[in-house]
């Protein structure tokens, strides 16, 4: 199973645009927030993929009737939380997505918010943060996420847009 994530697109249709056309065969997009409109946008564009769209509220999704956070079991036993980040703090720590994502069974994490990329493995959660589609703050170049599931695992990376 192949799923794209993005975040923080921030009205910048056109990195979400490219992240799609370059992935037209995903089994999941997963947007985790600050970018409704684009969402909305991408929908109206690629009918065809719109069930396999899912995205979360997030801080400048001011009047959003998007979900705050995101739980989908996945193929071989996987479980995964998608959270904006905001709600957990996560510019500070990770310990609070940590806690939710156990107390959900979760053993993948996704979050935005920060813009910036992080790829981790530790106490026991795949972590991503695919940094931001248009305006990261790392000083590297706007960025999405990949990530692949099957029986043998989660592989997880990190692409420039």
């Amino acid at each position: 199973m192949r799923i794209v994530v993005m975040s923080d697109t921030h009205r910048c249709f056109s990195g979400l645009d490219k992240i799609i056309q370059r992935n037209p065969d995903a089994d999941l997009y997963i947007h985790l927030g600050d970018g409704d409109d684009d969402v909305d946008r991408a929908i109206l564009k690629y009918p065809s993929i719109a069930p396999k769209i899912f995205h979360v509220a997030g801080n400048c999704d001011s009047g959003s009737m998007s979900q705050s956070e995101l739980i989908l079991t996945l193929e071989g036993g996987h479980k995964l939380i998608a959270a904006h980040g905001h709600q957990y703090g996560v510019k500070m720590t990770l310990g609070g997505i940590k806690r939710a994502a156990s107390e959900y069974g979760c053993d993948i994490i996704l979050y935005g918010h920060t813009h910036v990329r992080y790829n981790s493995y530790e106490d026991g959660f795949y972590i991503l943060n695919p940094g931001s589609a248009s305006c990261p703050h790392d000083g590297n170049k706007p960025s999405f996420g990949l990530i692949d599931v099957s029986e043998n695992g989660v592989v997880m990376n990190i692409a420039d847009i």
